[in-house]
This record gives C-alpha cells, structure tokens and sequence, in this order.
C-alpha cells in the first residue's frame, strides 16, 4: 500500500473534495471571504501537487463583499460527468448553494448558478443510473430566523440546468448522535449506495461514519463501527481529522482525502496554519470501510519560493526541490493580448480581487500597493498574502514606502493579526524609516517602534519553534518574531507568543496567512521570499 505524503496539501487548505478524471487527480478545498476562491490542485501521481487555477476568480461569482468573517465559501463538492466538471458549494451567510461548471479545471469556470430550493450547507452531487442528479447536503441553517438549526443530513433531486431543486427536502439519517452531521457524501459501490458523513464538530471530536442502503434516496443503514475514522482523544500528531472525500488512488486502492490539523505546544493546544489537505488508506471489510489512523509524514527537505515582481508570470518565481503543492501555477495571459505581469493563483485578498489590490504595473518590478484608507483592523484591508505553508517558516520582503506606510503581516482575520510596517521618511517627516512592529489581538493593541537609515528597508516576520521543554512558552504553537534591517543596520522588535494567531484561538475557520499591505500612501515592493520546513 502506497504511503503517501502528508499533510498531503499544506496550509490553509480545508474541506477537501477529490475527483479522478482517467489518470488525473483534481481537489479542491475552502476559501471563505478570500479571493480568488476554491483553488483547484492537480496530481497524476497522488504524490506531487500543483495549482492550476482557482474556481472563484471573479468578484460576480461569489458576492463575497459583505459575508462575515467565518462565512463566505464553504466546503466544495467537485465530481466530473460527462466532458464537464462540476463544483457545488455554500457560499454561507450569503448567495446560497452555487453550481459551477467548466470543461478545463485549469478554468475559466462559469458564472454560478443559485440552486434554489436548498437551506444548508456542505452540498455533494451525484447521479443515479438513470441520470437523475441528487444534492445530499447538511441542514444546518445559516440565516433567518431559524439561524443555528439543524436538520440533519438531507437531499433533493435537481434540475442542473434550471438551478432549481425537483421536490421538497427529504431526511435521510443523522449519523450516529454526535454534533454537526455535515460533509456528506455519496457513492455507488457495488450493491450499495453509501453516505458518508462527518460529525462530531470540526474540533477535537470531528470524526467520519457512513451508513449504506440500496438507493441513493436510502434508507440507509448505519456501520456498527461508526466513527470510522477519528484521531479524538489520542496524542496522534494529526488531530480533528474529519471531512473526507474517497477515491481510488494510483495503486487501486481507496483513500480517503480529508482534513486535519497539526497543533504543537505541550499539551498539542495550538494549531497555526490551521486545517490542512491530507490523505489516509481504506480497506473494505465485509463490505464497509475501515480506515487506517492518518499519519504524518511530512516531504523531505524544505519549501522555499523567492518571489520577484517583473516581467510575464511576476510573482512567480522559484521553487527549491522538496517544495510543496501550490506554489508554481503558469498564468495564462488573456486570448491576442500581449502578456502583461499578473500574480499567480497563490495570492490571495480579502473580499476583493488581487488585482484591485496590488499592481505590477504601476512601477515596473515592483509591487504596488496604493492604500484606501482601510487597516488590517478592517473587513477588506488593501492586503495580498499567501498560505503559510510549514510549521517554521521565515518570509522576507523588501519596501520602499516612501511617502506611504505599509509592510508584511500575518493574519487569521481582522481581530487577529501581527504585522511589522516601515512608515518613509516623507510620510513620517525625519529622516530616514520609522519602523513599527503591532500585535492586534481581540481589541488589544501593542506596538514597538525603531528607526533605521533612509532606503529600501528588509523586513522580516518568522514563525519559528518555541524550544520545547515544559514552561508557559512551550505550550504554545510557535513564536512570531518582528525584525527588520537597512544594509547592516538590524533592528530586533517583537517576539510575540503565536498561540493567539491559530485556529483554536481566533476561531476563525480559515489559517495564518502572510503577506504585503498598505496603510497610507503608495508602498512599494520588489520581492517575497519563503523558506520553511517541519523544525
């Protein structure tokens, strides 16, 4: 049996769904207020990933402006019928349940459809023999007056084409008793049409069961050793694993694709890149499956981009062996036009386009970010950023903020963010840069402030071990150490404990992103380094 990587896809990667397309891999996994949204990973190996595209590359598809932080786009379906491709997803406290399609995963993905007639979340899709198409979705109300509700899981029959559900909601099992019966999904295998679920909440106690029947309308027989698949109330490194997709992998076996989180500290509390893509072995005994425990196994050697902002494909850059999935997408320039600098399907904004955000033409090699007015303390800061993509990890960039104030942060979301800024001598009327690290936690607020030489200045924002040992300190995730540098002159701001930017403090459903912002004036930056690994 084939011992695949894992985490599988790193970072901020959650509820993945998994398509096999002749001896092609695609998932797709979470995005919530982030845009572009549902990025797309492609595999032949199961082993070696890579993005190609993302589904939600425009603002119209997903009406992200004013979805709560936590909302947005939640938990993708994406199967594949007859040449198309098909993606299903809630986008939550907001449009509804979305249908897009498109021939090449790569995209351009269509518009959307708003499947009427369906109150939930977590939709699958499938067919039945006949061709009739099925939503088997979680009845978890998201708005209205019955906000918080829950159903169960349920399902309908739809019109694809029409965006409309066939006949009213039926009930068809609410797992085994545990919380937050979501995620379901359906399959035909053999005799038996199974559901599989997971349940248990996405936390320490989330879990995957399964129940099978003879139609895909059930009823369905729940498995006796239901939950299958569970990493509560052990020491496993890989916790709240739960969320799965199956599909059968290169070697002929099924897998299961789920997710998971990987909390350090010294009772394994605090989880920085919060959920993240990974994979684990079925066996079918009697008929159902018996999983076995998701283990770690992390890719050998480190991961490391050097991003630089000039010329066709910017933002790019290089990628060093051992590197992990995502991180060397090909833009595609529009059909007859010549090709013009863009970022790559990495980046990431917050309720907007990148493209509104960041320009690469504005100062040719360079990154330009024109503030608005907004702050990281805002829904839709004028931010780009990637996924933290490993447990230690150091990025670098280089500014000049000349008449502006901007730099590099890390954020959970707009109450949970560290960031180390550089205000110019223009802007901040002395000679040379003012330097201002912040940790903003809950209403909280701390800065330290230096000063350094006129220029460009190197600013630096590590994720580094906490040590190990048995103190205050080594409870936590990580350290978030702030420190910046003009030519030899090297100021050390801030060593902040990382506990408060993770999952299980901001409670937000998304994990650390870290990127470029601006604040005041015209930022400018010329590049974006990484290097991480598993320390």
């Amino acid at each position: 049996m084939t011992e695949y990587p894992n985490p599988l896809i790193p970072g901020f990667n959650p509820d993945p769904s998994v398509v096999k397309v002749g001896d092609d891999y695609y998932i797709v996994t979470s995005t919530f207020e982030y845009l572009p949204g549902i990025p797309v990973y492609h595999s032949t190996d199961f082993v070696t990933w890579s993005q190609i595209g993302n589904v939600i590359t425009r603002m119209e598809q997903a009406e992200l402006e004013n979805v709560v932080t936590a909302g947005g786009v939640w938990a993708p379906t994406i199967r594949y019928r007859d040449g198309l491709f098909y993606v299903i997803v809630t986008i939550a406290m907001g449009r509804g349940c979305m249908l897009y399609t498109a021939t090449d995963p790569a995209g351009r993905w269509s518009d959307g459809i708003v499947l009427e007639g369906i109150e939930g979340i977590d939709p699958d899709l499938n067919w039945d023999d006949e061709g009739t198409a099925y939503v088997t979705f979680s009845g978890l109300i998201t708005k209205g007056p019955d906000l918080g509700k829950h159903l169960g899981i349920q399902q309908v029959k739809v019109d694809l084409v029409k965006g409309v559900a066939l006949e009213e909601p039926r009930s068809l099992w609410a797992g085994t008793g545990l919380k937050f019966p979501e995620a379901p999904h359906l399959y035909r295998r053999g005799e038996f049409w199974y559901l599989m679920i997971a349940e248990g909440g996405t936390e320490r106690g989330h879990g995957e069961s399964i129940a099978r029947g003879t139609s895909p309308e059930g009823p369905f027989e729940g498995f006796a050793g239901n939950p299958f698949l569970s990493a509560r109330s052990t020491n496993r490194p890989i916790q709240n694993t739960g969320h799965g997709d199956l599909v059968e992998t290169p070697d002929g076996q099924t897998s299961i694709v789920l997710l998971g989180m990987r909390p350090r500290g010294g009772t394994q509390a605090f989880s920085a890149l919060g959920r993240e893509t990974f994979v684990s072995s079925i066996e079918w005994v009697d008929g159902w499956p018996v999983a076995q425990p998701v283990v770690l196994r992390p890719r050998a050697g480190s991961t490391s981009y050097a991003l630089t902002f000039g010329g066709e494909g910017a933002g790019v850059g290089s990628v060093s062996a051992g590197a992990a999935s995502g991180l060397t997408p090909t833009p595609t320039p529009a059909p007859d036009a010549a090709p013009v600098p863009v970022l790559d399907d990495g980046w990431l904004a917050i309720r907007r386009e990148t493209t509104s955000v960041a320009s690469l033409t504005a100062r040719p090699g360079w990154l330009v970010i024109d503030a608005d007015g907004s702050t990281l303390d805002d829904p839709s800061p004028t931010f780009v950023g990637r996924r933290q993509l490993n447990q230690t990890a150091a990025f670098t960039t280089v500014v000049d903020a000349a008449g502006g104030t901007g730099g590099l942060a890390a954020r959970y979301d707009e109450d949970h963010h560290y960031e180390i800024e550089v205000t110019g001598s223009e802007a901040g009327g002395e000679a040379g840069n003012r330097i201002v690290a912040r940790a903003r936690l809950s209403g909280f607020e701390q800065t330290f402030e230096a000063t350094l030489p006129a220029g460009p200045v190197t600013l630096h924002l590590d994720s580094v071990n906490t040590g190990g040992g048995f103190s205050p300190r080594a409870m936590s995730s990580d350290r978030v150490l702030l420190w910046a540098s003009v030519g030899d002159a090297v100021v050390h701001l801030a060593d902040l404990d990382g506990r408060y930017l993770t999952a299980e403090t901001a409670a937000s459903f998304t994990g650390r992103v870290v990127g470029l912002y601006a604040t005041a004036g015209r930022v400018a930056f010329s590049s974006f380094d990484y290097v991480g690994s598993e320390d």
